[in-house]
């Protein structure tokens, strides 16, 4: 079934646009408590990153959920995985986040976990959006849901965090950058690696409700690869908006992506007695990823674009690893969704375990060169109905023959198109990704 509003993750947009209104997310907040509760009441958790719309956005929330019953814990602003979490440990019916993720300030959106920490399954999507299509009605007063602040969400969170590596383990003597976007994150990552031992510098822990994303973390490095070298530190962090991706900057101020990432967790996994996984990458993660692991007997396989259907993927073959090249990092083992504060923490811990820097653990995956071209998309198109566009998609894979491969995939959450060319030579990968995005701009401007 086609969803009418859920997209692969959650419901996203500009803020003031429908869906993306106060009134929708009102009515959105009590067809989900429906659902959700079925009639006999329970909690809910929500948790936002901070951009200046997740006022207005948690206050129709928690309107919507109360007029149909269910009690609502608001935690402020929180990571995403971390209200995972949270709805697990404190026994609630669901979870819900206000963000946008990477996006700029004035998008938002609103995504679900379930009692278990995981992903809404698609029925339940579908029935929250067939329960849109009824009249909202309130229950009775002697029935409505109650609302309060949980305090502690913050210290519950890093306890958490810090049990996701072995107790005795500590990173005394490293010198870390951490970029918190000005997101989610700027209260509990640093606090996280403070305790464990590092000397901590920051950036991106200001938040004004304006500046998330603002060329800062995960999406834009570059002034964490200019203080990583600037400090002589051991290496960067870099998180998004909402805490569920990770980028890494070495000490030598080079960027270390997902897949990277994701290479040396699985070199690390493979050294603990008993743990037995493949990997789970997508159409996107790098050839050379795939190489490395099959050079070290570890499975891969790709999924999807999308955390969401990494996750399916993992569930379906019963594996405990699997990431994206932009940084969603699933560790199964250690928690139910991706984490970028539970990822870091794995980094790190290798790196203590064997004695080696960022840089000397990343030597092991050779990368192959890969462009990416985002092409707005202001009207969209279907670029599997477009005959210039497949014509062009054609051309490009008989170009780079077996010596690379080519992606062309809208975006699951912004108005693009992504042109990604993987080869093994930089100019010929280059080339060939122009002439396509070339072929799909006059395309969209033609629309």
């Amino acid at each position: 079934m086609t969803r009418k509003y859920f997209g692969t993750d959650g419901i996203r947009g500009r803020v003031g646009d429908y869906p993306i209104t106060p009134d929708f997310v009102l009515k959105l907040g009590w067809a989900a408590g429906k659902v959700l509760a079925g009639g006999n009441g329970g909690k809910v958790v929500i948790g936002k990153d901070t951009r200046i719309s997740g006022y207005m956005f948690e206050s129709a929330l928690e309107a919507g959920l109360s007029a149909a019953g269910l009690d609502v814990l608001l935690l402020g602003p929180m990571p995403t995985p971390a209200i995972a979490y949270l709805t697990r440990t404190l026994h609630c019916k669901a979870g819900i986040v206000i963000s946008a993720s990477h996006n700029p300030y004035d998008d938002n959106g609103i995504k679900f976990f379930s009692a278990q920490g995981s992903k809404l399954a698609d029925d339940i999507e579908h029935a929250i959006e067939a329960q849109m299509d009824q009249t909202m009605v309130c229950n009775p007063s002697a029935h409505l849901g109650k609302v309060r602040r949980v305090k502690d969400a913050e210290g519950r969170y890093i306890e958490f965090c810090k049990s996701s590596i072995p107790y005795a383990t500590d990173f005394k003597g490293m010198k870390l950058i951490v970029d918190c976007a000005h997101g989610a994150t700027y209260q509990v990552a640093p606090s996280v690696f403070r305790e464990l031992g590092a000397q901590v510098s920051t950036l991106g822990t200001q938040p004004d409700g304006l500046n998330i994303n603002e060329l800062c973390g995960s999406t834009h490095p570059a002034l964490l690869q200019e203080k990583v070298l600037a400090e002589k530190a051991d290496l960067g962090i870099a998180l998004d908006g909402d805490g569920d991706r990770l980028i890494m900057v070495d000490h030598t101020g080079e960027l270390v992506d997902g897949d990277e990432l994701l290479y040396i967790i699985a070199q690390a996994r493979r050294q603990e007695s008993g743990f037995n996984s493949g990997v789970v990458g997508t159409l996107m993660s790098n050839l050379g990823l795939e190489h490395a692991l099959q050079r070290d007997n570890i499975p891969f396989l790709r999924a999807g674009v999308g955390d969401r259907y990494v996750m399916e993927l993992l569930n379906q073959q019963n594996w405990l690893l699997g990431g994206e090249s932009s940084g969603h990092i699933i560790c199964l083992d250690r928690t139910t969704t991706g984490d970028g504060l539970i990822a870091a923490l794995q980094v790190l811990e290798a790196m203590v375990k064997s004695g080696k820097s960022l840089f000397e653990l990343r030597q092991g995956m050779k990368k192959y060169p890969q462009v990416l071209i985002n092409v707005r998309m202001d009207q969209r198109i279907d670029i599997k109905a477009n005959a210039s566009i497949q014509q062009a998609l054609k051309l490009a894979e008989a170009d780079l023959a077996d010596t690379g491969r080519v992606l062309l995939r809208p975006s699951g959450t912004e108005p693009l198109v992504r042109v990604m060319v993987e080869g093994q030579e930089a100019s010929r990968v280059q080339a060939v990704a122009e002439q396509l995005a070339d072929v799909v701009k006059r395309q969209v401007v033609a629309a």
